[in-house]
This record gives structure tokens, C-alpha cells and sequence, in this order.
């Protein structure tokens, strides 16, 4: 199994230089601000926008067909569904391979608020966490394989000095990540259960990082 970043702990996580698996896309990025559906208008030719539960579920169906049957995984007291876990998992890792779902291009979004200046860049940098998507195949939260080891959002000149103020007099500026790449081939989607609620299940898509977007919300 490959040794994926972990940055979906609970709360926020602020990005500073680290150890990162892969090449290093860059993350200082401008700041965009998309309006409705200008959003497609400046991701990747050809990416598959993912950040409903509609657009998340419709590529599930086309990755692995039908959702586990989350009751029998669990069982009624949960003993034993590690067990049962694991071999969902390895089995779903073998029927999904040769799929086109598999190799197609995706963005996602995951949460971000603006933290510290940084001034060599003229942007500043970004506290991220995970967006969680209810869906019928259960909770899905997407998981960045190779992030760069900085991300700092450059807003305009003019913008600069007023998000500069803002932030100086404690107001939190929050935007949105859009991360495109493809799913990691040997490992495209973890099965787990929501630690927080027991029975539920999550899906989580692992996707290796090719580019990232900052949105102002």
C-alpha cells in the first residue's frame, strides 16, 4: 500500500513546507473568483466536476457499480467488520481495473481559509480542511494523494492590502480548493465507517494531485 499524506484529521491543517510523495505541483496559485458556472470555465479541459452528491454518485455507479450493503458489512454490533472491510476493499481494488472511470480526470473541493502573509510570493497561505458529501452510497470525502508542500493563494494587487486588513482585525476569509487528478490506480476508493457515526459508511476516493485552484467564496 502507498504512503498517502495525512491531512484529513479533524479541524483545519495549514500547509508549510514538508515532506510530500510524488513531484511537487506548486501551490502558489492566483485567487480566483469564479461566478456560478464560470467555475468549469477555469478547470482543466476535460476534468469531471465532483462536488455534488448528483455528479459524486453518478461516477461512483460508473467506477463500482452499486453501493456495499453497509448493514451486512457491519453487522449488528460491528465485530468483525474490519474483516469485512478489508475484503471489500481488496475485491472492489480488482473488479474496478480496465474501467474508464478509473483513468478520467476529476476536481473535487475541499474548504480553505487564508492564514498568514507570505511575502515573497505576495499571497498568502492556506489552512485546509476535507468536505464531507452525504450520498446514497454513504458519506464521501475525498482524499489528496501529494499535495504540494505549499499552498498560498496571490490575490490581486488591489485586493491584497484589504484581505490583508481583514485578516489583521480577526475576520476568517474562507474559500474553496478545487483539486484535479486522477484516482490512484491500485487504491482508487477506500470503504470505511464514519468514526463519529458507527454504521455509517464512507466512501473515500483517493485521487494523486495534479493541480490545484483557489476560489474566493
Amino acid at each position: 500500500m502507498r504512503p498517502l499524506m495525512v491531512i484529513f484529521a479533524v479541524g483545519w491543517l495549514t500547509v508549510t513546507p514538508a515532506v510530500v510523495w510524488g513531484e511537487d505541483i506548486g501551490g502558489v496559485r492566483p485567487l480566483l473568483f469564479p461566478a456560478g458556472s464560470e467555475l468549469r470555465s477555469i478547470l482543466p479541459k476535460g476534468a469531471q466536476l465532483l462536488h455534488d452528491p448528483i455528479a459524486i454518485e453518478r461516477f461512483l455507479d460508473a467506477l463500482d457499480g452499486a453501493p456495499p450493503e453497509w448493514h451486512a458489512i457491519h453487522g449488528p454490533d460491528g465485530v468483525g467488520h474490519d474483516e469485512r472491510l478489508f475484503a471489500l476493499n481488496r475485491q472492489r481494488d480488482r473488479a474496478r481495473q480496465g474501467r474508464a472511470a478509473l483513468s478520467q480526470t476529476v476536481t473535487f473541493l475541499w474548504s480553505g481559509v487564508l492564514s498568514t502573509y507570505d511575502p515573497s510570493s505576495g499571497g498568502f497561505r492556506v489552512a485546509i480542511g476535507p468536505k464531507v458529501i452525504p450520498t446514497r452510497w454513504g458519506l464521501v470525502r475525498f482524499k489528496p494523494d501529494g499535495l504540494p508542500s505549499e499552498l498560498v493563494a496571490v490575490p490581486s494587487p488591489e485586493l491584497r492590502e484589504a484581505l490583508a486588513a481583514r485578516l489583521a482585525s480577526g475576520e476568517g476569509i474562507e474559500i474553496d480548493l478545487a483539486m484535479t487528478g486522477r484516482l490512484v490506480p491500485d487504491e482508487a476508493i477506500l470503504y470505511d465507517f464514519a468514526h463519529e457515526e458507527p454504521g455509517r459508511g464512507m466512501v473515500m476516493p483517493v485521487v494523486r494531485i495534479e493541480r490545484v485552484d483557489y476560489l474566493m467564496r
